[in-house]
């Protein structure tokens, strides 16, 4: 079993569905977290619903800070996502166990305004981007954790030009 930390600034939205995605498609394969660097207090509702409607368990989500994982109780990551920018070019705490760091940037659905259906629409992008990433992640299997371009394979996921 792999240890995965989505990491965003307010872990209310992006980082949360990543966690939920992962968690889902990893069939037992990944204990997933997420976190952020100033998190905001709770998960936006709207995250929520997308989790919902996509048949996604929602029980005990909450918006935690990124401390929790550098303790000497924390769990050993193998595994940091940062899915946006600013938690990307923050100086993140030193992880234990030098785990690979990757970015895979996602925009902000939580930064859409509107109706229902357009903050909806921005949620359910969001969670189709990082489903794709989780599942190509996936794809490459977990020789990618003991490759000796395993970071840089990784990596290339968020650069992907699906999106």
């Amino acid at each position: 079993m792999r240890n995965a930390l989505f990491v965003c600034t307010a872990n209310s939205a992006r980082s949360v569905l990543g966690e939920a995605i992962l968690r889902h498609l990893g069939e037992g394969k990944f204990q997933t977290f997420s976190a952020g660097s100033t998190p905001r207090g709770m998960v936006n509702p709207d995250a929520i619903t997308c989790l919902q409607g996509r048949g996604l368990p929602t029980d005990g989500f909450r918006s935690k800070s990124w401390e929790e994982f550098v303790g000497p109780d924390a769990p050993k990551m193998d595994l940091i996502i940062t899915v946006c920018d600013s938690a990307a070019g923050e100086a993140c705490p030193v992880w234990p166990g030098h785990p690979f760091v990757v970015h895979w940037g996602i925009p902000d659905p939580a930064g859409v305004e509107g109706d229902d259906a357009t903050r909806g629409a921005a949620f359910d992008l969001a969670f189709d981007r990082l489903e794709r990433r989780v599942s190509a992640m996936l794809a490459l299997g977990d020789a990618v954790f003991s490759s000796a371009d395993g970071k840089a394979q990784l990596s290339a996921i968020g650069t992907s030009a699906d999106d």
